[in-house]
């Protein structure tokens, strides 16, 4: 990726803004029950799975062994299971035909 602009950051203060980001970006996926993780997937070609992954990925790379349910404990604000009771709903058709759509 380039940027129009070359911004030079101390490595320490682009971490710690990274960091900043993705703790909005969780808080903000835990607020938003509504929207669900197809549409994220349609969207965007990630959701909070996705996210669980990275982050527990991460964790592992620095030497922490941090499995798929702790990651996803973190992101979903609690456990997996919990949340798709709560929160998750049946996806419809169309949402599963894009969700094919972009996987072909």
């Amino acid at each position: 990726m380039t940027s129009a602009k070359n911004i030079n950051l101390p490595n320490d203060t682009k971490v710690l803004i990274e960091s900043k980001v993705l703790n909005r970006l969780i808080k903000h996926l835990q607020q938003r029950t509504d929207v669900q993780n197809i549409d994220l997937m349609n969207l965007s070609g990630f959701c909070r799975n996705c996210l669980s992954k990275w982050y527990s990925e991460a964790a592992n790379e620095l030497g922490h062994d941090l499995d798929k349910n702790e990651s996803r404990h973190i992101v979903y604000g609690m456990p997996h299971e919990e949340w798709k009771v709560k929160y998750q709903k049946e996806a419809n058709p169309d949402q599963l035909n894009k969700f094919q759509d972009a996987k072909d």
